[in-house]
């Protein structure tokens, strides 16, 4: 686009979207339109008669037994007491403690800004049509604040994702990340269109839609959102600080950000190195109208598009993606089995008992008393007699109606379809009616039957967390580069703590560093499908319980920290200060492993501690007592000491004697020490 001016430049790049859109959604139109009659059908009371079937059945009873939302329902419930969590490992696989504050940092943005919400809403979409999708994006932290810049990841949901998402026809991947450009259609009343855009709105054109309108529409127009992905070779270049530190910086951040170069040079930052050539992928955002381009949103934060697609199932047939929920399968069932009940319920409404056929002339006179015989009981009907021709009585009455009966092939029907809606939608009676004495392998067993009606959707949802992982991680390392950023995370049990991001450190292999870069973070992300948080508590506490009846007295020592974790991870009103009493009790006894904060308290605590008058005494009898002994052992220094200066001067005195009078000195002491001991034997050996 060279030599173009920006308005032919933007004006090319909606003709762009625009070509691009036609095609993304023509090749899933037909599919997209099958998503949408299956979520209205199980969600929407009156659906299930639609189209050109109900209008066979104008005028007549048109019931619903709507065991399809049952179904839908069931899963879902499974998966909100199951739900996928996100972790971040290390590729080494070494423990790092970055890792576990992007756990804590995703935790916490997730609960912050209702990710439950939006992940519900795409699972039941899934599950009950075939594709639900959400968002994540960057906004201000504090948007009441005009000074602070900071922002935090969001989540979003995307309603009816059926027909609003459209992607890249030659993304492949179930997760959509191999996706050059993607499609999200965001439906606006044409005065809120006015009021944020400010022009005449012309809408987004929009193919997919349902042929049915429960009630007037609305006079709304559509916006899209143009996410395109742009992969090109970028400059890097490495500086170092005067501290030995390195921090890469892209051509384009050096473009981007005016006197960035600068200030590298004035604080005496040394290039290292020629730069090096790296593949950078970007997302380019744009919000369009029918007309024009509204907005250009530059790029995101991010390499990947930012939304996370889900499906209930997917393949691939003759070149197309298709998808399907859980009630593609047995609408036709479900269906049948309304007209059945409708028909049933016609026959039931109409009299049950034989009527006679009477001509007006025997009735005169007496209609009164026929009309009030289903009230009175009256113990005989009175008729007129009346003659034929020749004169003779006529037959009274004539004929009789007959009642009406359920055809045999009904009734065989209705059974049949019954067994078909169980086999397609899954056996729930078996769950649903379970006695209380049946044994725990066969609740075991039944309960696995029906787990496997919801698995594929636990596992494809599973793998839409994980890409949304992913998403996060890549939004982080832009966005989370604040120097000394202090933010909230959130533990897998609940717990809030908080930590600061690219702080200074020491360590003696490093050096000085940046403690918790997330900038530099990178991550395998790994997603598990687990029983919920007060779910695992809850059965934390049962095999707890379990186990202190297994010890009991004889481990009173293991029985107590049994009792402890049953205390952290019992649920109840009033039961947090004990929590927190009990926490800080097994922290200091070296049971659990303490918290940055928690050190920091201990620390703090130990410092400013007061001396125990009684471990004073203690202290200082230790003391004496080791006194003591230090002077007993001089003082046996000092006697062995002195007995060897005697030895000494007893030899001396020896040398002195002459040699003739030695051998008598010498056999004198022998005598002297025989009569001291006179049991041991003398040097003779006698």
């Amino acid at each position: 686009m060279a030599g173009k001016s920006k308005a032919e430049q933007r004006a090319g790049v909606h003709d762009e979207a625009l070509q691009r859109f036609n095609r993304a959604e023509s090749a899933v139109r037909d599919v997209r339109l099958q998503c949408l009659e299956a979520r209205r059908f199980y969600s929407v009371p009156g659906a299930q008669w639609d189209g050109a079937w109900g209008e066979q059945f104008a005028n007549k009873p048109r019931l619903e037994v709507n065991k399809a939302h049952l179904a839908v329902i069931r899963i879902i419930n499974e998966y909100r007491n199951n739900r996928v969590e996100v972790s971040f490992t290390p590729k080494d696989g070494d423990e790092d403690e970055t890792a576990e504050v992007c756990n804590g940092l995703y935790r916490a943005d997730a609960e912050d800004s209702g990710a439950e919400d939006a992940r519900d809403n795409a699972f039941e979409e899934a599950v009950g049509g075939g594709i639900g999708a959400w968002r994540l994006k960057n906004a201000l932290e504090d948007d009441e604040d005009p000074e602070d810049e900071r922002q935090r990841i969001v989540w979003e949901p995307i309603v009816d994702a059926d027909t609003c998402v459209f992607w890249d026809p030659n993304a492949k991947r179930q997760d959509k990340r191999d996706a050059k450009f993607c499609f999200v259609l965001t439906q606006m009343t044409r005065d809120a269109y006015i009021d944020e855009y400010g022009d005449d709105p012309a809408s987004w054109p929009k193919g997919i839609t349902s042929d049915v309108f429960d009630w007037a529409p609305l006079d709304s127009v559509y916006v899209a959102e143009y996410y395109k992905v742009t992969d090109k070779k970028q400059k890097i270049y490495c500086y170092v600080d005067l501290t030995g530190q390195e921090r890469e910086y892209s051509e384009q951040d050096l473009e981007d950000e005016e006197g960035l170069l600068d200030e590298l040079k004035a604080t005496g930052h040394k290039l290292k190195g020629p730069p090096k050539i790296r593949r950078v992928r970007k997302v380019h955002k744009y919000i369009m109208s029918g007309g024009s381009i509204l907005e250009d949103c530059g790029f995101i934060a991010g390499k990947y598009i930012p939304i996370i697609i889900t499906y209930g199932k997917r393949w691939y047939v003759d070149g197309i993606e298709r998808c399907m929920g859980h009630v593609q399968l047995c609408m036709d069932a479900q269906r049948l089995k309304n007209m059945q009940l409708s028909k049933l319920a016609e026959i039931s409404a109409r009299p049950s008992v034989d009527k006679p056929v009477v001509s007006p002339a025997q009735m005169a006179g007496h209609a009164g008393m026929w009309a009030q015989d289903n009230i009175e009981e009256y113990p005989y009907l009175l008729l007129n007699t009346e003659v034929d021709a020749n004169g003779n009585p006529m037959q009274a009455p004539l004929q009789y109606t007959r009642a009406p009966q359920v055809p045999p092939a009904m009734a065989a029907l209705l059974q049949l379809t019954e067994d078909d809606l169980r086999d397609l939608l899954g056996n729930q009676q078996a769950g649903e009616e379970m006695q209380p004495n049946t044994s725990g392998k066969v609740v075991e067993l039944i309960q696995n039957r029906l787990d496997m009606q919801s698995f594929i959707y636990m596992s494809n949802f599973k793998k839409a967390i994980r890409y949304e992982g992913m998403v996060y991680l890549s939004m982080a390392n832009e966005i989370y580069v604040e120097p000394k950023r202090r933010m909230k995370t959130l533990a897998t049990d609940g717990a809030v703590s908080s930590v600061v991001l690219n702080d200074d450190a020491y360590d003696e292999e490093r050096g000085m560093y940046e403690k918790n870069d997330i900038s530099k973070a990178r991550y395998d992300v790994y997603a598990d499908v687990g029983p919920t948080s007060s779910s695992k508590r809850a059965s934390t506490v049962r095999a707890l319980t379990g186990l202190m009846a297994i010890t009991g007295a004889a481990d009173p020592q293991t029985t107590q920290l049994l009792a402890s974790a049953v205390l952290l991870n019992i649920e109840g009103d009033g039961l947090q200060d004990i929590r927190d009493y009990k926490r800080a009790q097994l922290v200091r006894q070296g049971v659990l492993k303490p918290t940055e904060e928690e050190k920091k308290q201990m620390a703090d605590e130990q410092a400013n501690a007061k001396p125990d008058p009684q471990e004073e005494f203690l202290l200082a009898e230790a003391g004496k007592a080791q006194a003591i002994a230090v002077k007993a052992q001089a003082d046996t220094g000092k006697a062995l000491a002195d007995t060897e200066k005697i030895k000494a001067d007893t030899a001396a005195t020896l040398a002195a004697i002459p040699r003739e009078n030695a051998a008598a000195a010498i056999e004198a002491a022998r005598t002297l020490n025989d009569i001291a001991t006179p049991n041991e034997p003398n040097a003779t050996g006698a």
